[in-house]
């Protein structure tokens, strides 16, 4: 019963992610990466809370794993960032 709980919250979740980044103007892309950014960078320092804890094997190489992804997000999302705020300079 919890695993279609959990399911219904996923699914909701996506639907509602994608209708909100589907009606963001282009003004408002660079501003919302930006929060994006600051996000993720909370996941990175979850993540390592994860990694270094007391818990089990498993749980040490899962949160591992999570610092990489969120490390990879956050990398990435300040280049695409820089890359869009790049194009409003004057040349």
């Amino acid at each position: 019963m919890e695993a279609i709980y959990l399911l219904f919250i996923l699914m909701l979740s996506i639907f509602v992610g994608f209708e909100l980044i589907h009606k963001v103007p282009a003004t408002l892309h660079t501003p919302l990466m930006s929060g994006a950014n600051a996000i993720s960078g909370i996941t990175v320092v979850g993540a390592l809370a994860l990694a270094g804890g007391p818990h089990s094997e498993y749980s040490t190489y899962l949160g591992a794993f999570a610092v990489f992804l969120a490390t990879i997000n956050v990398v990435g999302g300040y280049l695409v960032t820089d890359r869009m705020l790049a194009m409003f300079k004057k040349k």
